[in-house]
């Protein structure tokens, strides 16, 4: 989904709202329709100067726009209803005036919205049980852990990864994959932000592959910082620990289905022994079930976070937007993502470390 794609979609939703609710309410077209239009402008702009400075500032103006901006996709919502409950009422004699339909949709939507702020900030553990063929005999009944999408820049910080990495000591998993997007593409203090990472308590270690927020600009510095702190940067390479292959490919070079399976083929995957990939995004699935990839694990989807951009979701990337499904001989877990792009709202889904059990099949 291209940044353009989105900016497109939030300035229709936002006109849009502002046209409705003009025409519903006593209320100035102008200054609502100006009000409409005004945080989705604030929220992009901030968006683009947190990519070039790191202030205090930024990081206040980042929260309120983004918080503004989550409560105008909602207030969408009710905009969109708005209509076609007004043409029941009226074709079923109902006194519900345009007024009243708006304000009742508006308060609606506003607890939704003020519910998915809450819940965004809930973190849960998604366990599934995986089996895989040849499972080595080390690795039977260990559990291991993807973390993905944190999302670190204006919104979450330092001590956010410091919370998951608490989460993920508690729950004691023997390796953990982060499949991309760690950081938002705001600038950050690299080092700071990765440091928590060094207190991981994984006998099997860490491994992180990029998504596309860490390729905004140069990702040799996330990637540097990373292995400061003991996690395992996977170059586009594959690393065989205990008998389980583990292949990772950055963002960049995954969604070019050329490259891609170039890749693929430069890690010579051993069919006898089972193999993970590591991919930011659930694509070119056809690709790695063709190399031999038993399972591959991905985020980026977020799920949709809430309405509309569920939908779009699930549109493009069908039943493989979320959860565990299987294309073929390859297996494909996808997060929903521990953090969250953009505003930080859920409603329809959660946050989430995801933890599976391997079982020998």
């Amino acid at each position: 989904m291209s940044f353009q794609f989105v900016v497109f979609c939030l300035y229709a939703a936002s006109a849009f709202t502002g046209a409705t609710l003009s025409s519903f309410t006593s209320a100035d077209p102008v200054a609502v329709q100006a009000v409409c239009l005004t945080i989705p402008t604030l929220f992009i702009g901030v968006i683009l100067f947190s990519m070039r400075r790191a202030h205090l500032l930024v990081r206040i103006a980042g929260k309120a726009t983004s918080i503004a901006m989550g409560f105008l996709n909602f207030a969408f919502l009710a905009a969109l209803a708005c209509w076609p409950t007004a043409w029941a009422a009226q074709a079923l004699g109902s006194t519900l005036d345009r007024g009243s339909i708006a304000a009742i949709l508006l308060l609606t939507s506003g607890l939704a919205a003020l519910y998915g702020l809450i819940n965004a900030g809930w973190l849960r553990v998604t366990r599934y049980t995986v089996c895989l063929q040849h499972l080595p005999a080390w690795w039977q009944g260990r559990e291991v852990a993807l973390v993905s999408d944190l999302h670190v820049g204006v919104i979450r910080g330092t001590n956010f990864v410091r919370r998951i990495v608490d989460r993920l000591n508690a729950l004691k998993p023997t390796v953990v994959f982060i499949s991309g997007d760690l950081f938002d593409g705001a600038k950050v203090d690299v080092v700071d932000s990765v440091e928590p990472w060094r207190s991981l308590r994984a006998s099997a270690g860490a491994y992180f592959v990029t998504g596309n927020h860490d390729e905004f600009g140069d990702r040799t510095r996330y990637l540097r910082a990373l292995t400061g702190v003991g996690v395992q940067v996977l170059d586009n390479e594959k690393r065989v620990v205990e008998g389980l292959q583990v292949v990772g490919i950055h963002d960049a070079e995954t969604h070019r289905p050329a490259l891609f399976e170039t890749l693929l083929e430069r890690a010579r995957i051993d069919r006898s022994l089972p193999s993970i990939l590591l991919a930011h995004r659930p694509e070119n699935l056809e690709a790695a079930e063709r190399a031999g990839v038993s399972l591959q694990l991905s985020g980026h989807t977020h799920a949709g976070q809430f309405p509309l951009w569920t939908v779009i979701v699930r549109t493009i990337y069908g039943r493989f937007a979320y959860g565990l499904h299987r294309h073929g001989s390859l297996q494909v877990v996808t997060s929903s993502g521990a953090g969250t792009g953009g505003p930080p709202f859920r409603v329809g889904t959660r946050s989430e470390i995801v933890l599976l059990r391997l079982e020998s099949m």
